[in-house]
């Protein structure tokens, strides 16, 4: 709160400078920049597999776009409500509330980060591994995520204890040690929501609302249900090769922590002003919630506790996306202009919300800076050759091969190479992906990292 007055003291003075542009020039470059963004989320509704989006942008004080584009309900054509105030499953965007929650009870001493999971979930087998709890808040707990397990699909439409699902859990291997590899992961998530009920001796739903929601104001927040019937709740549709579908069935008894709340683009603005503005957590737990850690070996990541941190100066974002059965959403905050990007989305398909979202970003920010290729010293056929391991849901392979001057990353079970610049020493990059190599001992090319953001997998080295 006190950056955002800081922000308008600035202002303020400038507007004093004689070289300033005059008002008039400010407030038309104000509505030529509200027009461009209006017209960006105009045209993300001309895709046949978007049904509707609700979109704000808010930098500072200034509420630059508030709207509701599309429709709610195609079966009645029922706009969305012009003012945003539709509320939409969330998806994963959940996370950050789980996280903040959690770290809520950390400053009350009633949780501790670096006990081992099993001192609050006894009946959850880990099969040997210690596990902290601070792993869980950022996927690095190496335990197998229950949408990446075939099982989940029979039990997703059922309404069973959640003791169910830890019991699925416990039978799973881990996919990597804890601490050595991140790879996203919604048991982790389920997990915490069952240590936050543990300590409280209440539902996660409640403690969401009376700890979050009821002190913010966000009084159209709530838990998702399969079933209540909700005032100004959008209908959710699936994408489909032969186009828009009612969403599939999904009990809310499973995503739970980490996928089950409902919110309103108003609402998750509000969300963000008091969460990057001090009015969650003490400095501390602030500093945790949306810092990296690295890997037990020292490798940086990209992911805090239920967030996501990527890129430079002004383009630096604090952010988290989510899909879920009929919807996806993607809310962002860049901290040095204090700018804040909501899209919800009632349809899932190619054209989602984080497009719009960065598209958002530009024409308030400008372009984001490319990756800044250096020439490689290097032989890069020593780096040719097949690397495996772990990825979210699968194994994956990955095989490397030289064109001309460049090396080329392909994927199995993807249509897509990956044709990166040379960044620096062994790193590669492209978009929002890093690669790079590591030398055993440093001697011969043993691994590579592909480093996403939301996942980091060791591949070894097996051919080459």
């Amino acid at each position: 709160m006190i950056r955002r007055s800081r922000t308008i003291l600035l202002a303020s003075a400038l507007a004093l400078l004689p070289s300033h542009p005059p008002l008039e020039a400010q407030l038309t470059d104000r509505t030529e920049l509200i027009m461009a963004l209006d017209s960006a989320a105009t045209s993300h509704l001309e895709h046949e597999l978007v049904a509707g989006v609700s979109v704000a942008v808010v930098m500072g004080a200034d509420t630059l776009l508030m709207k509701g584009y599309g429709l709610v309900d195609l079966e009645w054509d029922i706009p969305t409500p012009e003012d945003a105030s539709a509320s939409y499953e969330i998806g994963s965007v959940t996370k950050q509330f789980t996280s903040a929650a959690l770290l809520e009870l950390v400053e009350e001493g009633r949780v501790d980060l670096d006990a081992d999971v099993t001192e609050y979930l006894p009946d959850l087998d880990t099969q040997g591994h210690q596990v902290p709890v601070r792993r869980l808040l950022d996927h690095t707990s190496g335990i197998r995520s229950y949408t990446a397990m075939p099982a989940f699909g029979d039990l997703a439409v059922k309404k069973l204890p959640r003791d169910t699902l830890v019991a699925l859990v416990s039978e799973e291997p881990f996919d990597f040690e804890p601490g050595t590899a991140l790879i996203y992961n919604n048991s982790a998530y389920f997990l915490l929501g069952l240590i936050i009920e543990a300590v409280t001796d209440g539902s996660y739903e409640d403690y969401v609302s009376e700890h979050l929601f009821v002190p913010l104001g966000m009084d159209d927040s709530y838990y998702c249900s399969e079933s209540a019937v909700r005032k100004n709740r959008a209908h959710g549709y699936d994408g489909t090769p032969g186009g828009l579908r009612r969403k599939s069935y999904l009990d809310h008894t499973w995503p739970y922590a980490a996928g089950s709340l409902c919110s309103t683009a108003p609402d998750l603005v509000r969300w963000n002003q008091a969460l990057h503005g001090g009015e969650v957590l003490s400095p501390e737990s602030y500093q945790a919630l949306t810092t990296p850690a690295p890997l037990e070996d020292g490798t940086p990541t990209r992911y805090a506790m239920g967030l996501g941190v990527n890129g430079t100066g002004s383009h630096r974002v604090i952010a988290h996306g989510g899909g879920i059965n009929g919807f996806l959403s993607d809310a962002r905050y860049y901290p040095e202009e204090e700018l804040i990007i909501v899209v919800l989305q009632n349809s899932t398909g190619p054209q989602g919300p984080g497009a719009l979202g960065a598209a958002l970003a530009e024409h308030v920010l400008g372009p984001r800076p490319e990756l800044e290729a250096t020439p490689f010293a290097g032989d890069l056929n020593e780096l040719v050759g097949s690397y495996s391991g772990r990825a979210r849901g699968r194994d994956l392979t990955v095989e490397v091969t030289v064109e001309g001057d460049d090396l080329v990353f392909t994927p199995d079970g993807s249509p897509n190479e990956i044709r990166p610049v040379h960044l620096e020493g062994l790193k590669w990059g492209q978009g929002n992906t890093l690669l790079w190599f590591v030398r055993a001992g440093g001697g011969e090319i043993s691994e590579l990292r592909m480093d996403q953001g939301s996942g980091h997998y060791v591949l070894k080295r097996i051919e080459g």
